[in-house]
């Protein structure tokens, strides 16, 4: 919808200023969860400046090395399809727990790997409790939170900046000291955010009816949803071209890449939490997510231009990519929580599964376009990756702009 009746808008702008100043106005519950998901999605990347010094230390090759994001996230998006499952049955507290406890331990394990082997497969273990925790904790803070759902949405989307912001960012500077310390830091922060959850989050009431193995693939049957998964699995195979393989062409230490990726990070935070509520209630979400695809799609080409030839020229278009990148997962993700019929939790769970099967994907095979074919290929297929994300939303365009918030 590209509109509303002019007698409808002072209502709806009342609203949208409610919802703003209700942001910061939530339950230590709420803050407590934001803050454990900051930590679990600083896991995402921590190890992208350490990527060099891991394949040096361990005698690998960057394809090698991009499985450490493969597995990770090749395990979350299958464990996805259970997260419902659990959580129905034991509630969302002890699934978050659970989840955090799985990634304390293979965080730790990880700092004791011996071999690029032993760490892939580790980090698989990290994947697990990674979708236990990530899938869970946004139905939590939904089912807390103060201001409605779009607020909740704006909060888990703060936390994701936040947590993508800084995990460069410990990443390089525990990373500059030695390579194995950063998984011994992020353990010891899950294990605080374990005890914060213990401590302050409410015991969370079963759903009425359990979510059975099959519902998140049922409610992929919903074209909307489908629709927004399809484009989003593209969207995520540049997105992760962008975060896996660009460490490996800035030719610096530790030190620099995670300074490169904290202002991308930064980047991603600011416009998903800012930026995107402002244009999505300008223009629409459909439009605005169609726009910055277009302009991803450009990001992505200039960078497999500049790759091998201008390292400024590459750090300008990956801190461009954050802005980019933050405003598009706010929108997608609002997207999918709002065009299915389906429950929020499953409807996630489905969503998530199709998505990160492309953040499995693209490190390992811009890895390998990398190392056959130059350093400007990976980022030439993120481009085509992008244009095919937005091919899906121009598809399915009647489907996701009829579930849209309403243009004031």
């Amino acid at each position: 919808m590209h509109g509303q009746p002019a007698d409808t808008l002072p209502a709806a702008e009342v609203t949208l200023e409610a919802e703003k100043a209700s942001l910061l106005k939530q339950p230590k519950a709420v803050w407590a969860t934001a803050l454990a998901a900051v930590f679990a999605f600083m896991g995402i990347g921590l190890v992208d400046p350490i990527l060099p010094a891991i394949a040096k230390n361990l005698d690998a090759t960057p394809s090698e090395v991009s499985l450490l994001f493969t597995s990770y996230f090749l395990v979350t998006a299958v464990a996805m399809l259970v997260t419902g499952y659990v959580s129905s049955r034991i509630g969302g507290k002890r699934t978050l727990l659970i989840g955090l406890a799985i990634i304390v331990v293979f965080t730790s394990l990880s700092g004791t790997s011996g071999s690029v082997a032993e760490l892939i497969g580790f980090r698989a273990g990290w994947g697990l409790g990674n979708a236990l925790f990530v899938a869970t904790a946004l139905a939590v803070i939904v089912g807390v939170a103060s201001g409605g759902a779009g607020t909740a949405i704006i909060l888990y989307e703060a936390a994701l900046g936040l947590g993508i912001s800084l995990g460069p960012l410990l990443g390089a500077l525990l990373g500059g000291w030695q390579w194995r310390a950063p998984f011994f830091g992020t353990a010891l922060l899950m294990a605080s955010a374990f005890i914060a959850l213990v401590a302050l989050l409410p015991k969370t009431p079963l759903p009425e009816r359990k979510v059975r193995l099959r519902d998140p693939l049922l409610a992929l049957g919903h074209r909307g949803l489908r629709t927004t998964a399809s484009s989003g699995l593209f969207y995520n195979y540049g997105f992760f071209t962008i975060l896996a393989f660009t460490p490996f062409i800035l030719g610096m230490d530790a030190y620099g890449i995670g300074g490169v990726f904290f202002g991308w990070g930064v980047a991603v935070a600011v416009c998903s939490v800012f930026v995107a509520p402002v244009l999505q209630n300008r223009f629409g979400a459909v439009r605005v997510l169609t726009g910055t695809l277009v302009l991803l799609v450009l990001d992505l080409a200039g960078l497999g231009l500049a790759a091998g030839h201008s390292v400024p020229a590459v750090v300008v278009l990956v801190v461009i990519s954050g802005a980019l990148l933050g405003v598009n997962n706010t929108l997608y993700t609002e997207l999918a929580m709002g065009v299915s019929d389906s429950p929020r939790p499953v409807a996630s769970a489905g969503y998530n599964f199709v998505r990160w099967m492309g953040g499995a994907l693209a490190p390992f095979a811009a890895a390998q376009l990398g190392e056959h074919f130059g350093p400007q290929v990976p980022f030439f297929a993120g481009a085509l990756a992008m244009a095919a994300a937005i091919a899906v939303v121009l598809g399915g365009r009647r489907y996701l702009t009829a579930h849209q918030p309403h243009v004031v």
